[in-house]
């Protein structure tokens, strides 16, 4: 299928996501591009992704994306660092380039790995999913970089149910546990990724917990600006997206406490 686009200016700037931790990543683009239209698709009838065949997490994700394009978006975010380990470049190199070349589909772990290494960071420590850290993604980005940082990674896929229940002391309590024990593993650590969309939740916690070392990198302060640059440096995708500041949440599959997750992680209120 060639695909066409329906005239210029018509795009909407869609994230997918396999659940809902995705949508602090929508709100947090919304916020600084407010004047484009954004689509979110959460693929909650699949969640987790964390225990998923890679084939399954390609099906899943791939039909997501395609369920965005058939919402009119021009550019997909997959705001889920699980789909971005696994997925993104397969989606990149076959799917899109046979089946619809005019439109572009971006992760999120590039732009976090462009942000740590802009940081200085020397050490730092990736809190992520058991998928994400088995896929050796940032670490093998890491190296194709050149960089020389000296990355640990640790799987916390217990903080992921904490949050999405709303229990965020309770999770940020155990995140800095087990920053704690992996300090006393590995030494000095002067960065912190936060490698999970839900755990953009945790962020202000642990810098109250920790001051101003170590520097914690979250996604929901990195993809907007990154998006930013992105949009800039291609002025013909950029030129396709439509601009009537509407914002439209879609699920696989809900559930009465969606409603009330959704609106935590979009800071209270639903778009």
């Amino acid at each position: 299928m060639q695909d066409e686009m329906n005239g210029s200016n018509d795009g909407k700037i869609g994230l997918f996501d396999s659940g809902l931790g995705g949508l602090t990543i929508l709100k947090a683009v919304a916020k600084d591009l407010p004047l484009y239209d954004y689509v979110f698709f959460g693929d909650t009838e699949h969640l987790p992704l964390g225990d998923k065949t890679e084939e399954e997490i390609y099906s899943y994700t791939k039909a997501g994306v395609e369920e965005l394009f058939r919402r009119d978006c021009s550019l997909v975010i997959i705001a889920c660092n699980t789909a971005s380990a696994e997925t993104l470049r397969r989606l990149q190199d076959t799917f899109l380039a046979t089946e619809y070349p005019e439109r572009r589909i971006l992760g999120v772990i590039i732009p976090t790995i462009e942000e740590l290494i802009d940081s200085g960071a020397k050490s730092a420590l990736l809190l992520a999913t058991k998928r994400t850290i088995e896929s050796s993604k940032y670490e093998k980005e890491l190296e194709k970089s050149g960089s020389n940082i000296t990355l640990h990674s640790v799987a916390t896929p217990e903080l992921v149910p904490m949050i999405e229940e709303g229990k965020l002391d309770e999770a940020a309590e155990a995140a800095v546990a087990i920053i704690k024990v992996q300090i006393e593993r590995v030494g000095e650590i002067d960065t912190i990724v936060l490698g999970c969309t839900h755990y953009t939740k945790l962020k202000d916690a642990l810098r109250r917990a920790y001051g101003v070392a170590p520097t914690i990198l979250s996604q929901d302060e990195i993809i907007p600006h990154k998006l930013t640059s992105y949009l800039d440096n291609h002025p013909e995708i950029e030129s396709y997206l439509s601009r009537n500041s509407t914002r439209s949440i879609h699920l696989s599959s809900h559930r009465p406490d969606y409603d009330q997750i959704a609106a935590e992680l979009l800071g209270g209120v639903m778009m």
